[in-house]
């Protein structure tokens, strides 16, 4: 199944840098499209996924792998199998912001929100192709390593299922954190029927004081 990139939402790239609202400048609205479409010319999306039956005990048959937390237990709870998905823009994308940060700022912070929405694009056009694939099994939300009280630690075991960075050419520093930067890796939850989507937003999450999207001023949208 192909990686696919196709296009840039605006919204999703300025609340990834945090922007409250207000009307854009003319030179504003164009910087990001300039940002955006190099972005969208420059970025080498790719992907992999697996399918794995969820046992009794929570762990991923043929992997020895379980997901850590409380959080991806309830959401896995209606679930008899589980994805396991990564995805990258390449190093690319990575390269492009990092250039710019020598000689304007302004821009690599907008080429990094570009680079932060088009890998959710990726990943959403990746959902919903497995969910055409699956049907009529009904797909959860995705949920990523470091979401929640799920560990960032589970990188470790979910990189060795995927066999991540042989396929891909995404590597994991010893910090748990990916390079490219602008890749994500995630479960979806596989069931019979549909599943609620959560809802409530930061105020209703269990660890809405030490998150780091928070401190950031960010969401990570799960809640």
């Amino acid at each position: 199944m192909e990686a696919r990139l196709t296009r840039i939402d605006r919204a999703e790239l300025l609340r990834y840098l945090s922007y409250r609202g207000g009307e854009l400048s003319e030179a504003e609205s164009e910087q990001i499209a300039r940002c955006t479409e190099r972005m969208m010319q420059t970025a080498r999306p790719r992907a992999v996924w697996r399918l794995f039956d969820l046992l009794p005990d929570g762990t991923l048959s043929g992997c020895a792998y379980r997901p850590g937390g409380e959080d991806i237990r309830v959401l896995l709870a209606d679930c008899k199998s589980v994805i396991l998905m990564a995805a990258t823009l390449g190093a690319e994308a990575d390269a492009l912001s990092r250039r710019a940060r020598s000689r304007d700022m302004a821009e690599a912070m907008l080429l990094d929100a570009a680079g932060s929405a088009a890998i959710e694009n990726v990943c959403d056009n990746l959902c919903a192709d497995l969910a055409a694939v699956l049907a009529p099994a009904h797909l959860t939300e995705r949920f990523s390593p470091g979401y929640g009280d799920m560990p960032l630690t589970d990188q470790i075991p979910f990189f060795r299922a995927l066999d991540v960075s042989r396929r891909i050419g995404v590597s994991l520093s010893e910090s748990c954190l990916m390079l490219p930067q602008k890749s994500v890796t995630a479960l979806v939850g596989v069931s019979d029927r549909p599943q609620p989507r959560r809802g409530g937003g930061c105020a209703s999450c269990p660890r809405r004081e030490s998150c780091a999207f928070r401190k950031d001023g960010k969401s990570c949208g799960l809640f």
